[in-house]
This record gives C-alpha cells, sequence and structure tokens, in this order.
C-alpha cells in the first residue's frame, strides 16, 4: 500500500520530469530531502507493483528510462575494457 511520501513523490515526479537544477531545489523545498535521497527513494518506489497501480503511465516510463541508463552505462562498461 502506498504511502502519503510514496503518492507526493510520483505526484512530484509528474510535475517534474527530467533533471534540471531547479527541480532539484523543488525537491529540497517541496519535498524536504536531498537530491539523492529522492531519487532513491524514487527508484525504489517504481519497482513496486502498487505503484505501478496508481500511475501506471508514470511508473512504466521512468521504467523503461532507467533500464536504458543501465543499458548505455553496461554498453560504456564493457566497451571500455
Amino acid at each position: 500500500m502506498l504511502t502519503d511520501r510514496d503518492r507526493a513523490l510520483l505526484e512530484f515526479e509528474s510535475r517534474w520530469p527530467g533533471h534540471t537544477a531547479a527541480k532539484e531545489e523543488a525537491v529540497r523545498v517541496e519535498l524536504v530531502l536531498a537530491p539523492a535521497r529522492y531519487y532513491q527513494l524514487l527508484n525504489r518506489l517504481i519497482d513496486r507493483e502498487d505503484a505501478m497501480a496508481h500511475d501506471p503511465l508514470l511508473v512504466g516510463r521512468l521504467r523503461r528510462s532507467r533500464d536504458a541508463r543501465r543499458r548505455d552505462r553496461e554498453r560504456r562498461l564493457s566497451t571500455a575494457s
């Protein structure tokens, strides 16, 4: 079951897509979290099925984006060897 904080994180992310300095400041002010902590919590949250049920479009987009970044990182590491 999603907590109020879980829903707040998803709502915030839906209003602030992408990674900008303005978003990081909004994370600090609105959510009272360090940006690194926000992204840690968000990444754990999007793995949960209740988050997917709550906002499937947002969670699906975030999962695809995260998976693409992982693939790119793995590709760079394998070609650097």
